[in-house]
């Protein structure tokens, strides 16, 4: 090992004339595997009457040390003689920046339209027992979304656990959990037993809404989904409503909004009907309410979910489902604006 006299030696007699020298005495001095440091490590070999001695002359090779490295590194920047200075003559490199992922950007709009009016984001497990994502919901025992080809199942029995089918469970969370008014949305991912296909997927994600209150009608409901149709879609969307059936809302309906394509002419995308499906709705049925601990004598409200997939295929003309999963940097780039 080297001694006290011997390093002090070499640091006053070392040069430093460029970058690269700066470098070479950082290393060979200061650095984790340099001299200095192993001198600190011959502090256990010394007699303990010595140590301090011994310590303090270490400390001051080590001041030595760093007292030249940053008197040489400055000298060289005031005299333009360091070498790796940046050269403002070179091109400039290109840095990729990323991108939000489309189901992100179409998600995160349709939260900033319904909290506008007072919506709140609620979220949920995505595990889910059979209380909360069927039997409080009004599906009947031999309903086939209870079926194993329909839904994954963890367990099966007495106590099912599955994973959700839809994010009306976070709602059953909510009402369970809130005294009316209620004001809800739930955008989560959701799982079914599907193949999978360029218009199917064993996941999608979903945003369900939910209102309850006193008085309220299915008036109110078309005028909110109208509202959401021209935010996300633009003035000229319209909307209409077909009857339909869910367990968990009476009355209900699929909501189509106007082709913004062909303006409700007609045209391929829309198969030369006008409209286009996005969503269902309808008013809360009463057992639900009351399976959840709330006066449907004294409440009503109404729910409407749409799935995320659907929504950004008709903003952006996706034809593939699968597209938004498989991670090809070519279509994913295609959103760096979006950022």
């Amino acid at each position: 090992m080297s001694s006290l006299e011997g390093v002090a030696s070499e640091i006053n007699s070392f040069t430093i004339n460029n970058e690269k020298d700066a470098e070479e005495f950082r290393i060979k001095f200061i650095g984790s595997k340099g001299l200095i440091k192993g001198l600190y490590l011959e502090l256990k070999n010394i007699s303990p009457d010595q140590k301090k001695k011994f310590g303090q002359q270490v400390n001051g090779l080590k001041l030595l040390a760093e007292e030249k490295y940053n008197c040489a590194k400055e000298r060289l920047i005031k005299t333009g003689s360091n070498i790796s200075k940046v050269d403002l003559t070179k091109p400039g490199i290109d840095e990729s920046v990323g991108s939000r992922h489309p189901l992100s950007i179409v998600r995160n709009e349709i939260i900033d339209i319904f909290t506008k009016i007072g919506f709140s984001v609620s979220e949920g497990p995505e595990i889910e027992d059979e209380w909360h994502n069927f039997s409080a919901l009004n599906f009947p025992p031999e309903h086939p979304a209870r079926d194993m080809q329909d839904t994954f199942f963890i367990e099966k029995g007495e106590q099912e656990i599955a994973l959700r089918t839809h994010t009306s469970s976070v709602q059953v969370r909510v009402m369970e959990n809130s005294k009316p008014p209620i004001r809800t949305i739930s955008p989560g991912r959701v799982y079914r037993n599907e193949a999978i296909s360029a218009r199917a997927h064993c996941f999608f994600h979903q945003v369900e809404g939910l209102y309850i209150d006193k008085n309220v009608s299915f008036a109110d409901l078309k005028q909110t989904l109208l509202y959401f149709a021209k935010e996300l879609f633009g003035e000229k969307a319209q909307i209409r409503l077909r009857p339909s059936y869910f367990p968990f809302t009476e009355p209900s309906a699929e909501v189509d909004v106007s082709c913004s394509i062909c303006n409700g002419k007609g045209c391929n995308v829309c198969k030369y009907t006008g409209w286009l499906e996005i969503l269902g709705c309808g008013m809360v049925d009463p057992t639900v309410l009351e399976s959840c601990g709330i006066d449907s004598h004294e409440y009503s409200g109404f729910a409407f979910g749409m799935g995320i997939e659907r929504i950004s295929q008709l903003k952006y003309k996706v034809n593939d489902l699968r597209m938004y999963s498989e991670n090809d940097i070519r279509f994913l780039k295609q959103f760096t604006s979006n950022i």
